[in-house]
């Protein structure tokens, strides 16, 4: 079993919020997909990192949480993609975590 993360900013990078309908569209998909997903919403998280010139740079960011039996890589993979588009991100992140149901 796998626990997949997506972490999301709540900006783009000149410091528009994104729609809120953006999120909703998410939420549907992977609910549909998965047959359920936990969005971290309310209390966003705040990310912060050096980049190459060492100044430090903050996001704020929400979390979609989904569990699968199995990891489709290349699936995974043209998601992040596509969120990085729909985001307008260089870069986003979508771990996978192995979790094991008690």
């Amino acid at each position: 079993m796998y626990l997949m993360q997506i972490l999301l900013p709540l900006y783009d990078n000149e410091g528009h919020a994104f729609d809120a309908d953006d999120y909703v569209e998410l939420r549907s998909e992977l609910a549909d997909r998965f047959g359920g997903v936990t969005a971290y919403m309310r209390a966003p998280a705040r990310g912060l990192w050096k980049g190459d010139t060492g100044e430090t740079t903050r996001d704020d960011i929400v979390i979609y949480e989904v569990m699968c039996e199995d990891l489709d890589r290349e699936w995974w993979t043209g998601f992040r993609k596509d969120l990085e588009r729909r985001f307008r991100q260089q870069n986003l992140i979508v771990r996978a975590l192995t979790s094991t149901l008690l």
